[in-house]
C-alpha cells in the first residue's frame, strides 16, 4: 500500500513540477488560475521566473522523496533528509490548504475571483489529499 501512495504521490508531484517548467518556457494554459489575484483582478503577485524553477524542483524532488523513502529508487542522501522532510511535506501541503487567510486556503477573504474559485474546487483539494496521503505513509511506515 506505502509503494502505490508513493507512485500516486511521484506522480502528481512531478506532473505539478513540470507544468511549472511549461510555465517557464512560456505556456499559458492554467496560468491565468494559478497565481492569486486581488478582486479588482489584478495580480497579487508577479513571482519571478527563477521562483518558478525552484517551485518546479522544489515539487519533482518532493515526489522523488517518496520513491526514495518507499525503496522504489535507490539515490543515496542523508537520512534525515527523508526522515523530516517525509513530515514537512505534508505538513507545507496542509498549511497550503488553511491558506493566508487572505487570498489563499479555505479560510480566504477574497472568495470571488477566478483564481479564488479555482482554490476552491482544486487547489485546496489536492493540498489536502497530498498531505493526507503523505501522512499516511508514514504511519504505515513505522
Amino acid at each position: 500500500m506505502i509503494t502505490v501512495l508513493s507512485l500516486i504521490l511521484f506522480a502528481i508531484f512531478s506532473s505539478l513540477g513540470f507544468i511549472h517548467f511549461y510555465w517557464l518556457l512560456g505556456g499559458k494554459w492554467g496560468l491565468e488560475k494559478a497565481l492569486p489575484t486581488k478582486e479588482a483582478g489584478q495580480k497579487a503577485m508577479e513571482p519571478p521566473k527563477i521562483a518558478t524553477v525552484i517551485v518546479g524542483i522544489g515539487l519533482i524532488s518532493f515526489g522523488l522523496i517518496y520513491l526514495i523513502k518507499t525503496g522504489l529508487i535507490n539515490f543515496q542522501i542523508p537520512n534525515w533528509i527523508i526522515t523530516y522532510g517525509s513530515w514537512i511535506i505534508p505538513s507545507i501541503l496542509i498549511l497550503r490548504a488553511i491558506g493566508d487567510f487572505n487570498y489563499v486556503g479555505l479560510f480566504k477573504k477574497i472568495k470571488n475571483t477566478e483564481f479564488a474559485k479555482a482554490d476552491s474546487k482544486w487547489f485546496i483539494p489536492l493540498c489536502l489529499i497530498i498531505g493526507i496521503l503523505g501522512i499516511l505513509i508514514q504511519l504505515m511506515n513505522k
